[in-house]
């Protein structure tokens, strides 16, 4: 092959946290072997996703959970984990990467991150709790998630902690050792004798034109390069078939709330050369995305944490669900995800509305990420208390002055004149929105000791646990007195984690379809569904990507480098 010859003990195609982590454990357990990452952003753009992760990670049986009295297990966390993840009875070896990882999260991720100077946010959040924490007396039909609280905040978000690593990774120790090479594409593996011995690409400027080409030669090649989720032709291709069998179609709009880079390749060329690649209908898509103000490539979106007490409307502007029952739940954010974006996919336009007051966007609103929690990624301790215990007005402020999709208005008729003008015609009515608001606001009125509506009783429950509580309005209608202005977010769904992928055993070697390691060969992080090619199954219990990328990892490096 032509262009630059590359010669390494060690491939890691992938300069994110798995490819990272990867890196490290094998620079830090042996003596003498060469690494070389290939990462196809640039120079800035190391940590890949992480770098702009907001931060949170599903942790067991922690010294913070402890501290706050949470009683948890890896016993009770891995039922909650099979509960949500519906795993297929063949499912093996995504069943022993769940057991691995509610087992082992404790000591290889809190305490690993721990020693290198990471610390956590000293309360735990509870998400995702399944819907049948709504419904306990319901015995079929919703599965339970999080039983306990268990999702942990790096302090300083996933920013710090990945510049924490990179600096680590940058060690005088192994400068001899380490290669580091930006805008490097790889377009395929490379097998010789029935094993990869390394890779191949192209080296690509700063527009992504090509100017050379590449082969590395290599004894162990990781595949470290994420998932399938920043091509959309692909989410779509691989979208559910239990979605599409209830009408919850691939929308006609999704945002890309990964990367372009995150396009699969490696997972093609683990399918060419023998690897098995499993579960990619699996999605942990986000139902309500808008997008980027500032966009850094097409259809880049940001993620919304949806805000519970508003009102979930569909493009007529009629709250989806209203006539909820067990059967049907309304759409709130903090039960289930995978719920959210199959209703949202079942509307008939691929827009959603949520409909709120100034006061309410100030104190429930939140965007997934780093770049939008600068109290988390800058440490202000007191501010971010202070904002908690009060609200933040500046959010919602600069979101309605960067977005077109959040739009506010000081009556219901101009509110619906604005929201009639970002669609290509006026499919709202004004006394069709005051109609639902009024029916809405009287349930927010009553109160959830006299209303059976399944959100007033959700709301309810997410305000009985004190993390919850500070970040939910009370019960106040939505045309409160001195609330206004109101606010309408419009939404799409937004592609964010693929959990099937490469498969692989515990010490992250691909395996081929006949069930066996391909030599030489290693897929760690997103790239490997988490491990197992789809450790989460049908759902994540939320906040198990980033340790998921850290466990792989550390499996990998630990075969490799003996030191399992």
């Amino acid at each position: 092959m032509g262009g630059s010859q590359i010669k390494t003990d060690v491939c890691i195609i992938g300069g994110g946290l798995a490819g990272i982590v990867s890196a490290l454990e094998i620079l830090e357990n042996h003596p003498s072997k060469t690494v070389t990452i290939l990462d196809r952003d640039t120079t800035d753009k190391l940590g890949g996703l992480a770098r702009i992760a907001f931060g949170g990670m599903a942790l067991v049986d922690t010294p913070v959970q402890r501290r706050q009295k949470i009683k948890d297990s890896a016993e009770l966390c891995l039922s909650d984990w099979y509960s949500f993840a519906e795993f297929s009875p063949d499912d093996d070896w995504p069943k022993k990467w769940a057991d691995y990882y509610t087992q082992h999260s404790n000591e290889k991720v809190f305490h690993w991150l721990k020693e290198r100077g990471i610390g956590f946010f000293p309360s735990v959040q509870w998400v995702e709790r399944g819907l049948k924490g709504l419904y306990p007396e319901q015995t079929t039909d919703h599965v339970q998630g999080n039983s306990v609280p268990r999702y942990h905040i790096l302090w300083g978000s996933s920013q710090f902690m990945v510049n924490q690593l990179i600096a680590r990774l940058y060690s005088p120790s192994w400068a001899n050792r380490l290669t580091v090479l930006h805008r490097h594409s790889v377009t395929d593996l490379i097998k010789t004798n029935g094993a990869i011995r390394g890779c191949h690409g192209q080296i690509e400027g700063d527009t992504d034109n090509i100017t050379g080409t590449f082969s590395v030669q290599s004894d162990v090649t990781i595949v470290a390069t994420g998932g399938i989720g920043g091509a959309i032709e692909k989410v779509r291709h691989h979208w559910p078939q239990d979605m599409t069998a209830t009408g919850a179609k691939a929308p006609e709009i999704i945002l890309n709330g990964c990367h372009p880079y995150g396009d699969g390749r490696l997972h093609d060329a683990a399918i060419r050369h023998g690897g098995s690649v499993t579960h990619l209908d699996k999605m942990w898509n986000y139902a309500a995305g808008i997008p980027h103000p500032n966009p850094e490539f097409t259809g880049h979106g940001l993620s919304l944490i949806p805000t519970r007490t508003s009102l979930w409307a569909n493009h007529l502007g009629q709250r989806i669900n209203k006539k909820a029952d067990a059967a049907t739940p309304p759409l709130i954010t903090g039960f289930d995800t995978n719920y959210l974006c199959q209703q949202v996919a079942r509307q008939e336009k691929p827009w959603t509305w949520h409909i709120m007051n100034w006061k309410i966007a100030a104190k429930e609103l939140a965007i997934s990420g780093a770049e939008h929690n600068p109290y988390i990624r800058d440490k202000r301790f007191f501010t971010f208390i202070w904002s908690m215990l009060t609200a933040r007005p500046w959010l919602i402020k600069k979101m309605a002055q960067e977005s077109d999709h959040i739009i506010t208005a000081n009556s219901i008729t101009a509110l619906t004149h604005k929201m009639n003008a970002t669609t290509d015609q006026p499919y709202i009515k004004a006394d069709i929105l005051q109609s639902e608001l009024d029916d809405y606001d009287q349930l927010l009125r009553a109160g959830p000791e006299k209303s059976a509506d399944m959100q007033i009783r959700a709301i309810q429950k997410l305000r009985e646990w004190s993390g919850d509580r500070l970040r939910t309005t009370t019960f106040k209608p939505i045309q409160s007195k001195g609330a206004g202005p109101f606010v309408a977010i419009k939404t799409y769904l937004i592609s964010r984690k693929t959990l099937g992928g490469i498969q692989t055993d515990l010490s992250s070697r691909v395996l081929g379809t006949d069930g066996n390691p391909i030599s030489g060969l290693y897929a760690v992080g997103e790239a490997a569904g988490f491990g197992g090619g789809g450790a989460s199954g049908k759902r994540s219990l939320e906040g198990t990507f980033l340790p998921g990328c850290i466990m792989t990892a550390q499996r990998a490096a630990g075969h490799i480098t003996g030191s399992l």
